[in-house]
C-alpha cells in the first residue's frame, strides 16, 4: 500500500500549536511516497526557517486520512 505524506508550512499564532494564521500564504512543499522523503523535504524547509519562531513546517500522513481503518 502506498503511504502518501504532505509537507506544508506557514506562520502559526503559537509556536507550540498548529493554528496557521494565513492560509492563503501556506507553503505547500509537496506530496511524497515515503516518510523518509517527506522528512527530508520537511527538514530542509524547517532548517531554512529555524530563526523564525512563527514559521512551522509539518508532515501530514495523508494515508491515515484516506484509509483510517488501516492504521
Amino acid at each position: 500500500m502506498q503511504k502518501l505524506h504532505l509537507v506544508m508550512g506557514g506562520k502559526v499564532s503559537d509556536p507550540q500549536g498548529l493554528e496557521f494564521t494565513n492560509l492563503e500564504n501556506m507553503d505547500l512543499v509537496g506530496i511524497y511516497g515515503t516518510y523518509a522523503e517527506a522528512e527530508e523535504a520537511w527538514r530542509g524547509k524547517a532548517q531554512k526557517t529555524v530563526d523564525d519562531a512563527e514559521m512551522k513546517y509539518v508532515i501530514v500522513h495523508l494515508h491515515r486520512l484516506l484509509q483510517p481503518e488501516l492504521d
